[in-house]
């Protein structure tokens, strides 16, 4: 189905322009996940994009998740609820010391339980560990439609707008 989409990509320039959130909720645990695999990627990335018409990434075969994974300075975490799997983000150490988050999410079940601005927090703090210069991430009209209300609430900034018609395919509710 053709559908006009509308990407926005943000950015900060100072970790003193995150604008944290409430705590996570106590129930909630943050962990990195220090083995690159491809299954837990494609899993969380499946899982929480299937309701956003999140493709761009299922037809990628194991070997070309595990070279993404791989990368240098590449990371995913994990939000858990109580020991289930809520969320992840992936970060990525990019050129002149800047790091984006690659994706960010949570999974249908937990959105509005009060983790995503906490959990976003945490994605920020930890990007600005690693990063010097930038931190950047993009969104689209095709995401959660608190996704970037959320990005702006933590003190990132809108620096670019684009658009243009794209056909998205259905996508199955449990892709294999």
């Amino acid at each position: 189905m053709a559908t006009l989409v509308v990407t926005y990509y943000l950015q900060q320039l100072h970790p003193d322009e995150v604008r944290p959130a409430r705590p996570l909720p106590s129930e909630v645990e943050v962990r990195r996940a220090e083995v690159p695999l491809p299954e837990l990627n494609r899993f969380l990335y499946t899982a929480v994009g299937r309701e956003w018409s999140w493709y761009s990434r299922l037809s990628r075969t194991r070997p070309e998740w595990q070279e993404y994974l791989g990368q240098a300075g590449f990371e995913t975490w994990v939000a858990y609820f109580r020991g289930t799997p809520a969320g992840f983000y992936e970060l990525e150490c990019q050129a002149e010391g800047t790091v984006e988050i690659k994706m960010f999410g949570l999974l249908p079940a937990f959105v509005g339980q009060g983790i995503g601005g906490g959990f976003l927090t945490h994605a920020l703090h930890r990007a600005w560990e690693k990063a010097t210069s930038r931190v950047w991430l993009h969104t689209c009209t095709k995401d959660h439609p608190a996704a970037l209300s959320n990005y702006l609430a933590r003190g990132l900034r809108i620096y670019r707008e684009s658009s243009g018609v794209e056909d998205i395919p259905a996508c199955p509710p449990w892709p294999g």
